[in-house]
């Protein structure tokens, strides 16, 4: 009697890793943004290396850098769009 056909095991997918550096919207300096986080204080930071400008924001555990760093540029556009609002009831 001859063996069963064994199946192959099908190939792992490999997970994309994201990026932790970013460009700053401030200085615009490429790759100058480190995003880290610090899960036992629910406490994120982006801050800058060249002009040194930093924001901290609460996480969870599923955050990631890219959330810190696009909630960073959702606060900048606000305050920008807030600012611009100011100068136009003037």
């Amino acid at each position: 009697m001859g063996k069963r056909k064994t199946r192959s095991k099908p190939a792992a997918q490999k997970q994309v890793k994201l990026d932790t550096t970013f460009r700053c919207p401030f200085c615009n300096h490429g790759d100058s943004v480190e995003c880290r986080i610090f899960y036992k204080e629910s406490l994120g930071e982006a801050k800058c290396c060249v002009c040194s400008e930093s924001y901290n924001t609460n996480v969870t555990p599923l955050t990631h850098a890219i959330d810190i760093y696009s909630e960073w540029v959702d606060a900048c556009e606000a305050a920008n769009c807030h600012e611009d609002d100011d100068l136009a009831d003037n």
